[in-house]
C-alpha cells in the first residue's frame, strides 16, 4: 500500500501566503489598521448567545444576503456569500471553468486569479498591462477576441499596482468578453467608482466584495458577490452544504449597520494614504498613484529586496514584491495607523540614507 501522489499539474503551484513575522509594525496584507466598532463587537457577542450551535446554519444565508442586497440597491437573489472573496472567485472557476476552458488576467494584478484557475483545471490566458500598469483596452479585447475565456478577470483597485480601472474601460471589456467579466473589487470602498452601478440581470458582469479590509473583519474571513441570479444559482450548485457557518452570517449582517463607522475609517486610511504619497515625493523612490489602502513604491538608491530586508531590522514589516513579473525592484506597504506610518517613514528613510 502506497499514499498515491497529488495531480500533476499541481507540482509547480505554491500557495499564496504574506510572511507572518512577529514585527511592531505589519504593514503587508492590507489589513484594516484599526478593529471593528466596539458597538459591532458588542452586538455580536450578544446575538452569538442565541445560535443554536448544535444545529445547523441558515443554508441560505437569507439575513446576510438580504442585508448586503439593502446595502447595495439590489434584490437577494443577486447576492452570494462565502468564507472570504477567494472562496467567492474559486466558485467561479468551479462553476464557469475548468478543463477546455481558460480565463483571462492582465498582469500584473491579483495572483490568487491565477492560482486559483490552475487549482480547478482552468487554463490561464495572460495579457500584459502597460508599463504604467494601466490597462490596454485594445489588448486586452484582442485577448478576449482570439482565446475565447469564459471568465475575464479584473482587479479593481488592482492588487498590487493600487490603481483603480477606468469606468469607461470597464464598460467596454464588458461589451468584448464572450464570457463573465469579474471586478474584484477587494478594495473597493477606497476607490471614487464602483462596478456594481453597472450589475444588472442581463449583463456577464459580476462584483465581489470582502469584509476583510474596510469592514475590519478579516479574522473572521467573509466575502461576497453581487450579478446577475442565474450567476448566483450556478454559484450555489458548487458550495458545499452549509458551507457558510452561522457566526459569519451573523457577524456580516451586523457589520453593515455600522456603515457610518465604516466610512470613518476609510476616510482615514485614504487622508493617510495621500500623506505616505506626500512624504514618497521627497524620497529616492518611484511611488504609483492609489485608490486602495496600499501603495506600491520602487527604491531607486537600493534593490527592493535590500529595502525590505532594511525595513524588517527596523521592526516594519511590507510586502516584497520585487521579484514577481513586471514589478522588478518593487515593495508594497499597507497604509497603516497615522504612529505606524510615521514609524514606517522614519525607517523606510533610514534605510535609504
Amino acid at each position: 500500500m502506497a499514499i498515491p501522489e497529488p495531480r500533476d499539474d499541481l507540482g509547480l503551484r505554491e500557495g499564496y501566503h504574506s510572511p507572518q513575522v512577529d514585527v511592531a509594525v505589519r504593514l503587508n496584507t492590507n489589513e484594516s489598521p484599526l478593529p471593528p466598532p466596539a458597538e459591532w463587537l458588542a452586538a455580536l457577542t450578544e446575538e452569538l448567545g442565541r445560535i443554536a450551535f448544535n444545529r445547523y446554519p441558515d443554508r441560505d444565508a437569507t439575513g446576510l444576503r438580504q442585508a448586503l442586497a439593502d446595502l447595495h440597491g439590489v434584490r437577494r437573489d443577486q447576492i452570494f456569500c462565502a468564507n472570504g472573496s477567494n472562496e467567492v472567485l474559486q466558485s467561479l472557476c468551479l462553476a464557469y471553468g475548468g478543463p477546455g476552458r481558460s480565463v483571462a488576467v492582465f498582469e500584473p494584478t491579483y495572483a490568487l486569479h491565477s492560482h486559483i484557475a490552475h487549482l480547478t483545471g482552468t487554463e490561464v490566458v495572460e495579457g500584459q498591462r502597460r508599463p504604467d500598469f494601466s490597462l490596454d483596452l485594445d489588448v486586452a479585447r484582442d485577448l478576449v477576441s482570439a482565446r475565447g475565456p469564459t471568465i475575464t478577470f479584473l482587479c479593481s483597485p488592482n492588487n498590487p499596482t493600487g490603481m483603480a480601472e477606468d469606468p469607461t474601460a470597464v464598460r467596454a471589456l464588458l461589451e468584448a468578453v464572450p464570457g463573465l467579466l469579474v471586478v474584484d473589487e477587494a478594495y473597493g470602498q477606497f476607490a471614487d467608482w464602483s462596478a456594481v452601478s453597472v450589475v444588472d440581470d442581463a449583463s456577464p458582469l459580476v462584483v465581489t466584495r470582502t469584509f476583510s479590509k474596510t469592514w475590519s473583519m478579516a479574522a473572521a474571513r467573509l466575502g461576497y458577490l453581487v450579478g446577475p441570479p442565474v450567476v448566483v444559482a450556478a454559484l450555489e450548485r458548487v458550495a458545499l452544504p452549509y458551507h457558510l457557518d452561522a457566526f459569519k452570517q451573523v457577524a456580516g449582517r451586523l457589520a453593515v449597520q455600522f456603515v457610518g463607522e465604516m466610512e470613518q475609517r476609510v476616510g482615514l486610511v485614504v487622508r493617510e494614504r495621500q500623506r505616505i504619497l506626500a512624504a514618497f515625493a521627497g524620497l529616492p523612490v518611484v511611488a504609483w498613484p492609489s485608490q486602495s489602502n496600499f501603495i506600491l513604491f520602487r527604491p531607486e538608491t537600493r534593490k527592493g529586496n535590500e529595502v525590505w530586508h532594511g525595513l524588517l531590522d527596523r521592526g516594519v514589516l511590507v510586502r516584497d514584491t520585487s521579484a514577481w513579473p513586471g514589478l522588478t525592484g518593487c515593495l508594497r506597504v499597507t497604509v497603516g495607523t497615522p504612529e505606524e506610518n510615521d514609524t514606517f517613514l522614519t525607517a523606510l528613510t533610514e534605510v535609504l540614507r
